[in-house]
C-alpha cells in the first residue's frame, strides 16, 4: 500500500515531506491539495516526493494518486509561534531532511473541527515570564460498554506557569482507517469511539497545546479481531529494551591483540567464542558496529554493498551462527544500519561520477559539479538523495534483508535521514514484530523522534554531563541532565540509552581518570535508561578503536561492572520505570561538588513474591516499597557522606559496611537501602 502513513502535526512555516510508501520507481505518483484553510495558497509540485509548506493555521488534506488508488493525508498546522524550539542536531543537516517540527504522526479530526478549535486562534505570544516550553502528553484507552474511551494526561512544561488545566488537546484520527468521524465523540479531554464503529482498526493521535507550543504526539492503536478489542501503544519502546544492558562491539578490533582477527576462525567466530564472557558481565543486548561490505575503512560505515557482508569479517553462515549463539544465551542483537550515504567506492557512485548521464547520478546529492554532498567534509562518503524513489526502494529492500535476522537496528546518523523514511521503516517493521527495536543516533536528541520514528534514543545530554562532571563540574549535573528529558519535551514513555563512551569518543578513563570512570559506570547502571558498555570499558581499555587488550584487563573494574549489572537486574528500584528523587545529603569529608546522591523508588509491594525475598529484610529496615539511595563520588579520594534518606549502612553493591560515625564512606559508588519516602 502506497499510503504515505500517519498524518502530521506541524506549525505554519514548517516543511512536510510527502512520499509514497513501498514505492515502485517505475510507477506514477501525483500529489494535490484536496482541502485547506480558506486563506491558504499552499500547493504541491509534480514529483513523487514533495515538500509541502502550510501557510495558514488549520486543517489540510493532501491527496496521493498512486497505482493502488487515491490516499489522503491530513496535516494539522498550528500557528507558527507554537513551533517547537529549534532542535537542530549539532551535525549539519541536508536541505532534504525534514524539519523537526514535522516529526509527529497524527490523523484526521474526530469532530467538526480538529478537536481543539482554540488552538488555531492562539496568538504568537512572548515567552512566559515564569519560564515555559513544550507541554507533554500521554494517551491511554479503556474498553467500556459504550465504546473505547481514549483519555489524556497533558503535562505542562516543568519550568512554566501553565497548569494541566490550561492545556488544550487536539485529537486526530488516522486517514488509513475505515472510521466515520461523525461517530466519534470528544468531550472533557476524552475521545470515545463506539464499538460498532470499529471495523478492524482505529488509530487515535493527539497533542497537548499550550501557550508556547504543542507536545510530541502520542497515539493509541485500537484493533478488533472478531468480538475482541485490544489496545496497543505504538510509540512505547519494547519492554525488553527499556532495561536492557547493551554491549557495543567494534567488530574488527574486538578479537584483540592475540592474533584472533587474523586467524582462520574469522571475526564473527571470534566474537561468538567470547559470548560466554559477555553474558557473564550481565549483558543481554549486543550492538555490533557495521558488518556490511565497505571501502576497507576499519569502522565499516562506508558501505559499498547494502546486501553483502564484509568478506574480512566472515561468511553469512558465520554471521548467522553468531546471532543464533547470542539468541541461545538469551541475548538480543542490534544491527548497525547506515542509510544516509554510501561509500564513494560504491559501484553506483562510481558510475555516477564516471558518466554524467548515468541513472545513478540522481541517486546522490551534489554540492557542485562532480562534488557530492556530505557532512564534516568527509571525503569517503556521498549522501543519498531521498527525493529519488529508487534510493528509497533500495534502502527499504536492505532493511528487509537484514531485519529478520536480528532484534533491532541501531540507526546511524538518524538525524540526517528524512523523517518520513524512518516512519515507514518503523511501521513496516513493527507490523511484523512490535518488539523490534529502533535505536537512534541523534546528537543532541530530538523529542519528536519518539513519535513513530524510534523507540530508544542516545542520551547525549547525560553523556555530555558525565564528561563535564568527570572534568570537574559539580556532580549534580547528572541529575539535571536526566530531568532535561522532560524539559526538552520527551514524554514519560520515551526510552533512552545511557553511555559514557563509544567508538567515536575518547575513553572516559583516559579523559577523566579511574575514580571518575567507576562513578560514571555507577551512573549508567543506576539512572533511568538502558546502560551501554563499550567493549573494553569494563576492563580499562585506553584506545577507543584499538585491538582490545584482553591480556591486560583490570579485573577489579570488570568486577565492578558485573556487580552493577547484577544489582540493576535484582532491584526493581533501579529499573527505568522507577522514580528518581533528589535527596538531601551532606559531604562531611571530601569535595562537595564531586558527590551526588539520589533515591530510586519503585512503587511496588514488598514481599518475597514481589521482590525475590528482599521484602522481609526491607520490612525490618523500615523500608516502604523497593527503594534505594545511590551515592556517586567522582573525586579521586573517598568521601564521607551523610544521607538521611538511607536506611542502612550496608552497600548493596559490594555487601560491605560503609557506615561511619559521621556518615557513609563512598569510594566511587554506594547503593544503600532507602528509608521511607
Amino acid at each position: 500500500m502506497h499510503h504515505p502513513g500517519p498524518p502530521r502535526f506541524v506549525a505554519v512555516g514548517d516543511e512536510v515531506e510527502l512520499a509514497p510508501r513501498d514505492p515502485d520507481p517505475a510507477a506514477t505518483y501525483a500529489w494535490t491539495v484536496a482541502a485547506a484553510p480558506a486563506d491558504s495558497t499552499a500547493t504541491v509540485g509534480d514529483d513523487p516526493v514533495e515538500y509541502f509548506h502550510p501557510d495558514q493555521p488549520g486543517r489540510y488534506v493532501v491527496a496521493l494518486d498512486a497505482p493502488d488508488g487515491r490516499h489522503e493525508l491530513t496535516v494539522r498546522a498550528f500557528p507558527g509561534g507554537l513551533a517547537p524550539a529549534s532542535e537542530a542536531p549539532s551535525y549539519p543537516t541536508s536541505g532534504a531532511t525534514e524539519t523537526t517540527a514535522d516529526e509527529a504522526a497524527a490523523g484526521t479530526s474526530g469532530d467538526a473541527g480538529d478537536g481543539s478549535d482554540r488552538a488555531d486562534d492562539r496568538e504568537e505570544t512572548a515567552a512566559d515570564p515564569d519560564g515555559g516550553g513544550r507541554p507533554r502528553l500521554s494517551l491511554s484507552a479503556t474498553v467500556t460498554e459504550e465504546g473505547v474511551v481514549v483519555e489524556t494526561d497533558p503535562q505542562p512544561h516543568p519550568d512554566g506557569s501553565e497548569t494541566a488545566g490550561d492545556l488544550d488537546v487536539a485529537f486526530l484520527l488516522d486517514d488509513r482507517d475505515d472510521l466515520d468521524r461523525e461517530d466519534v465523540r470528544i468531550a472533557g479531554g476524552e475521545l470515545t469511539v463506539p464499538l460498532d464503529a470499529i471495523s478492524d482498526r482505529a488509530r487515535v493521535h493527539a497533542v497537548a497545546v499550550g501557550r508556547h507550543g504543542y507536545s510530541v504526539p502520542d497515539a493509541v492503536d485500537i484493533r478488533r479481531d472478531g468480538g475482541d478489542i485490544t489496545i496497543h501503544r505504538p510509540y512505547d519502546p519494547p519492554a525488553w529494551a527499556e532495561d536492557s544492558v547493551i554491549y557495543e562491539v567494534y567488530v574488527r578490533t574486538f578479537p584483540g591483540q592475540d592474533g584472533d582477527a587474523a586467524d582462520e576462525r574469522g571475526v564473527f567466530d571470534a566474537i561468538r567464542e567470547r559470548l560466554d564472557y559477555v553474558e557473564g558481565l550481565g549483558v543481554d543486548t549486543l550492538w555490533l558496529t557495521p558488518v556490511l561490505a565497505n571501502d576497507d575503512a576499519p569502522h565499516g560505515y562506508n558501505v559499498t554493498d547494502f546486501f553483502a557482508l564484509a568478506a574480512d569479517l566472515g561468511t553469512r553462515e558465520e554471521y548467522e551462527r553468531l546471532v543464533e549463539a547470542a539468541h541461545d544465551r538469551g541475548m538480543r542483537v542490534l544491527f548497525d544500519l547506515v542509510c544516509n550515504h554510501s561509500a564513494r567506492a560504491h559501484p553506483y557512485y562510481q558510475a555516477a561520477v564516471s558518466d554524467p548521464a548515468s541513472e545513478y547520478r540522481e541517486w546522490y546529492e551534489w554540492r557542485g559539479p562532480g562534488e557530492p554532498e556530505t557532512y564534516f567534509d568527509w571525503e569517503l562518503i556521498a549522501n543519498f538523495d531521498f527525493s529519488h524513489l529508487p534510493v528509497r526502494r533500495h534502502l527499504l529492500d536492505a532493511v528487509e534483508e537484514w531485519a529478520p535476522l536480528v532484534d533491532g537496528f541501531r540507526c546511524d546518523m538518524a538525524w540526517a535521514v528524512p523523517n518520513a523514511f524512518w516512519r515507514e521503516v518503523h511501521d513496516r517493521l513493527k507490523a511484523r514484530d512490535a518488539d523490534f527495536l529502533l535505536l537512534d543516533e541523534t546528537i543532541p536528541y530530538i523529542p519528536d523522534f519518539q513519535a513513530g520514528l524510534f523507540d530508544v534514543h542516545f542520551d547525549s545530554t547525560t553523556y555530555a554531563a558525565l564528561r563535564r562532571v568527570g572534568n570537574g563540574e559539580p556532580a549534580e549535573a547528572v541529575l539535571d541532565a536526566v530531568e532535561d528529558r522532560a524539559r526538552s519535551g520527551f514524554p514519560d514513555h520515551a526510552g533512552f540509552m545511557l553511555y559514557a563512551e563509544n567508538h567515536d569518543e575518547t575513553r572516559y578513563l583516559v579523559e577523566c581518570g579511574r575514580p571518575a570512570a567507576e562513578a560514571a559506570l555507577g551512573a549508567l547502571f543506576t539512572l533511568p535508561g538502558a546502560p551501554m558498555v563499550y567493549a573494553g570499558q569494563e576492563f580499562g581499555q585506553r584506545g577507543k578503536r584499538d585491538a582490545l587488550a584482553w591480556a591486560h584487563a583490570d579485573e577489579s573494574l570488570r568486577e565492578h561492572v558485573r556487580r552493577l549489572a547484577a544489582l540493576r537486574r535484582e532491584r526493581g528500584s533501579l529499573a527505568t520505570a522507577a522514580a528518581l528523587d533528589r535527596v538531601d545529603y551532606e559531604v562531611r569529608e571530601g569535595w562537595d561538588d564531586r558527590v551526588v546522591a539520589f533515591r530510586r523508588r519503585a512503587d511496588a509491594p514488598t514481599g518475597a513474591a514481589a521482590d525475590g525475598g528482599r521484602g522481609e529484610h526491607d520490612a525490618e529496615a523500615g523500608i516502604t516499597g523497593d527503594a534505594v539511595v545511590v551515592v556517586l563520588n567522582f573525586g579521586a579520594e573517598p568521601a564521607t557522606v551523610a544521607v538521611d534518606a538511607a536506611a542502612g549502612a550496608t552497600d548493596l553493591l559490594t555487601g560491605d559496611s560503609v557506615g561511619r560515625a559521621d556518615g557513609l564512606r563512598v569510594d566511587s559508588v554506594a547503593v544503600l537501602p532507602a528509608g521511607r519516602s
